[in-house]
């Protein structure tokens, strides 16, 4: 189902701004409101998606933790397989690792080693962009893999941040950019 103007609008509103959060300054974007609404949750995912139809993806990646939420409904959505990109240390078997860079330190993330064929056509799912940073440490493990990456989705951009930057040439897309 394609989503309409009405549900992105819908969608933007659901999302509860908490300022403060997780320390001064930050304003947090909240999503367990739209989560918590059975309609605008699958208005997300249909939005996500709304870029392919069954058949087209062979797999959803969903980066720790909380695009695991939205990856995972659509990959079932699209008849795909979900893989996890997750921190250094939560993978049980061999993998592949990147570190990228946070605003104060690093931080890295991890696929399996066979978590996607070579050729394999991917859609990476997040929920947030907002430095790039995990973003484009995840597509680079799929690249790393041999990937295709379709697209790399996200409910929700900080446009202000400059995180699209750090995926040139990928394709990106967002559902709400602040």
């Amino acid at each position: 189902m394609k989503p309409t103007a009405p549900d992105i609008v819908r969608i933007e509103k659901a999302i509860r701004n908490i300022p403060d959060f997780p320390k001064p300054g930050i304003q947090f974007k909240d999503i367990t409101p739209l989560l918590a609404d059975a309609e605008l949750f699958r208005a997300s995912i249909d939005a996500l998606t709304d870029h392919f139809a069954p058949g087209e993806v062979d797999a959803v990646v969903g980066i720790d933790a909380r695009g695991f939420i939205f990856a995972a409904a659509a990959a079932m959505k699209l008849g795909a397989g979900f893989v996890p990109v997750r921190k250094k240390g939560k993978l049980p078997f061999r993998t592949h690792e990147q570190t990228y860079d946070l605003e104060y330190g690093s931080s890295t993330v991890a696929i399996h080693i066979d978590a996607v064929k070579t050729g394999a056509r991917v859609l990476l799912v997040d929920d947030l962009l907002a430095t790039g940073g995990t973003a484009a440490a995840a597509a680079t493990l799929l690249q790393k893999l041999g990937a295709k990456i379709l697209e790399i989705s996200f409910l929700i951009e900080l446009g202000f941040l400059g995180g699209r930057e750090k995926l040139k040439g990928l394709p990106v897309r967002s559902l709400v950019v602040y």
